[in-house]
């Protein structure tokens, strides 16, 4: 019981963070949490991030219908299985709960070869080293951007429902409908933020709430809500594991069972630089 005992210390110290102050656990990963300005009817309206540098961490997405992946996981199980440090929901799916809405490609598998209406697409693996971001969240309603030319210069693409249009404008207008939310960021300096919240919000009351941050968020897209909601994170003795809303803790009573997701966006150190020690 001592990892449980563990891991529920973990949480309420994340959860109890008022103060948006960072933690570095790794070389280019750190953890945030904080409080929102606004209440939320369930849950402490508080706001999760992973902070990521590509210089240190490479992304990947996995799934359902990639070579030998036969079922749908849990993004806890998802890390496992595949060696990610931390895996957060790709995006949403049909009603197959296999194809993602949108287009979607990674590692030379393409899960959905459609582009749709959706505005934001995020791009890493860059086809040539050095030639662009390690990471970028492009809006594809910007001048001069257009999807041939991202996936061109990039390997891994995901087009998901826009929350935050570069260089951090809202553009979700005022409405009734909330849910727990886990979305995927860009900052100023070209670093990932997964962003969860275990509380409900509208999404124009949560872009709000990131654009206020001392974070330097600059782009941000929206990845699923509700209960299929997801993020896990495991390093050395920091595990984070929040599926709808609701944490991993022994007990619980909010927590719903845990439903397996056909695809996350995982991530694992870079392997050293060749001729290092």
């Amino acid at each position: 019981m001592r990892t449980c005992r563990f891991l529920l210390v973990v949480l309420a110290v994340f959860a109890d963070a008022a103060h948006g102050e960072w933690r570095t656990i790794a070389p280019g990963l750190e953890i945030g949490t904080f409080a929102a300005t606004q209440k939320s009817y369930i849950g402490k309206a508080s706001i999760t991030l992973v902070r990521i540098d590509p210089e240190h961490w490479d992304l990947e997405v996995v799934g359902l219908g990639w070579p030998g992946v036969t079922e749908s996981r849990t993004a806890k199980q998802w890390c496992e299985a595949h060696g990610f440090v931390a895996a957060i929901n790709a995006g949403m799916f049909g009603q197959d709960r296999e194809t993602h809405l949108g287009y979607l490609q990674s590692g030379g598998h393409v899960n959905n070869g459609h582009v749709n209406r959706y505005r934001s697409v995020a791009a890493f693996d860059p086809t040539e080293d050095g030639a662009r971001p390690a990471f970028r969240i492009f809006d594809l309603d910007t001048p001069g951007v257009v999807m041939k030319d991202i996936l061109r210069d990039y390997a891994s693409v995901v087009q998901n429902l826009r929350l935050i249009k570069r260089p951090g404008a809202n553009r979700w207008g005022p409405n009734q409908k909330s849910w727990n939310e886990a979305a995927l960021g860009e900052d100023s300096t070209g670093r990932v933020l997964f962003i969860y919240t275990g509380s409900p919000f509208t999404m124009y009351d949560l872009n709000n709430e990131l654009l206020a941050l001392d974070i330097g968020i600059v782009a941000a897209q929206h990845l699923d809500g509700g209960p299929v909601a997801q993020l896990y994170l495991q390093i050395g003795d920091v595990e984070l594991d929040w599926v709808g809303g609701h944490p991993a803790a022994v007990g619980n009573p909010l927590r719903v069972g845990d439903m397996p997701i056909p695809h996350v966006i995982g991530i694992r150190p870079k392997p050293p630089a060749s001729g290092s020690q």
